[in-house]
């Protein structure tokens, strides 16, 4: 037969089998177990970290705080980046900022973009295809002639 792990055994007399206490009388560890009479340490369910010292390496232990949405964050675009890399005219959606390289597509998970108003916005006529924008920008962008398609 070949050595294999699914067969590998300890020699005999290699390990004990553990004591099992608490099995009646005739056992010799009957009554109390070993536990002696009274305390906490004879209860059931006393937490092992009272008796091991472990609270203490416990509470030295730093804990991360708070939490992480699930929900992907909206990549943000500027009015500056789109007055430079678009024309007049120009429509712009997820696929067009990626190929003039204002948005990551590995940061991307729900292909969300967001304008900001930040400067001056420049462009004409400009059509949005799912992007979304501030409440600022959106007047902006609308006085400008532009509009926003869902």
């Amino acid at each position: 037969m070949a050595l294999s792990l699914s067969n590998l055994k300890p020699n005999k007399g290699a390990t004990k089998n553990r004591k099992r206490v608490g099995r009646g009388n005739a056992s010799g560890h009957g009554t109390y177990s070993t536990r002696g009479l009274k305390g906490q340490k004879s209860r059931s369910g006393v937490s092992g970290l009272k008796r091991l010292g472990m609270k203490k390496q416990l509470l030295a232990i730093p804990k991360k705080r708070g939490f992480r949405s699930y929900q992907p964050k909206d990549q943000v675009i500027y009015f500056k980046d789109l007055n430079e890399k678009f024309k007049d005219g120009a429509v712009i959606n997820y696929q067009s900022l990626l190929q003039v390289g204002l948005v990551e597509a590995a940061k991307a998970k729900g292909n969300r973009v967001k304008v900001l108003s930040q400067g001056e916005f420049k462009l004409k006529n400009i059509k949005f295809e799912k992007v979304s924008a501030s409440a600022e920008a959106k007047v902006k962008i609308e006085k400008a002639g532009g509009s926003f398609k869902k």
